[in-house]
């Protein structure tokens, strides 16, 4: 995974340079990383952002000892990866086994602070992965089920339109990453999930 390095250095002289507490940590993929706007829009949360791009899960869970040696305990975790795993050929299963030990990484570190999930996009690109995403998806939604502090956040089935595809307003011109409506929609549909666990 050497090809991440210059990602989480550049994390890494972020968080060493911020002068204020991270409460909100959004950790995962370029989702996140092209999100420009995801510090300001939860400025009131203190939040930061440490996705990097390209990450996988697999990759979330391999690095996280190292961007979140410095953090101190936050408020929350917002994770947001999977696609990737997918893309590359990792199974459904596989996915979730690398969130279950990432899960395990933040109590191990935090205890029982709350760690939320965004479900995974159906993006116009990776259409024909559907299926995998809807059973990656409805297994990592189980996951609730085992612990009173993980949340899953759906925002697959509203970026649907109204024949079952991928809405393609939600995309940027490749199909993979957000468009500026995408992230007013994942905006609206974050703060609704999100404050209301403050």
């Amino acid at each position: 995974m050497f090809w991440y390095h210059q990602e989480l250095e550049r994390l890494e002289k972020k968080i060493k340079e911020i002068n204020y507490k991270p409460s909100f940590v959004f950790y995962g993929s370029s989702t996140f990383t092209l999100w420009k706007e995801l510090e300001t829009v939860f400025k009131k949360q203190n939040a930061i952002n440490l996705g990097f791009g390209g990450s996988t899960l697999a990759a979330c869970t391999w690095f996280f000892d190292r961007v979140f040696k410095t953090i101190e305990k936050p408020d929350a975790i917002i994770l947001y990866a999977g696609d990737n795993d997918l893309g590359d050929g990792r199974h459904p299963e596989e996915v979730v086994l690398f969130l279950e030990n990432l899960l395990r990484k933040i109590a191990s570190k935090y205890g029982a602070i709350p760690c939320f999930y965004i479900s995974i996009k159906p993006s116009v690109s990776r259409w024909n992965l559907a299926g995998s995403i809807r059973y990656a998806n409805s297994n990592i939604k189980q996951l609730e089920t085992k612990s009173t502090h993980f949340y899953y956040i759906n925002i697959y089935d509203e970026m649907l339109n109204k024949e079952g595809y991928p809405d393609a307003k939600y995309f940027a011109d490749d199909g993979l990453h957000l468009s500026k409506e995408g992230y007013v929609l994942w905006e609206k549909k974050l703060k609704n999930s999100l404050l209301k666990k403050e």
